[in-house]
């Protein structure tokens, strides 16, 4: 994502390329390691958001946006519907 270099504060710039751990949370569960152990290929692990639920963006494991699951080019990506402020 390109960044307009006008919008930016000078004492922001500093922290422009400094890198974050960026994750995309579907949803979770809980199960005992003998469920854990027992997982194969074509297992199935219900987790716990219905499947139109929206999905949740974190950054160093602050919720900042939510979004949709979309498919481009064979690739999985999320479009952001909300952006929080959680940072």
């Amino acid at each position: 994502m390109a960044v307009n270099s006008e919008e930016i504060p000078a004492n922001l710039e500093l922290l422009l390329d400094v890198p974050v751990s960026l994750t995309v949370e579907l949803g979770s569960t809980k199960m005992p390691m003998k469920e854990v152990l027992a997982l194969c290929g074509g297992s199935v692990v219900t987790l716990d958001k219905v499947a139109e639920a929206p999905v949740e963006l974190l950054v160093n494991g602050k919720l900042l946006a939510r979004g949709e699951v979309v498919v481009v080019d064979n690739k999985f990506g999320i479009k952001i519907t909300e952006i929080l402020g959680g940072i």
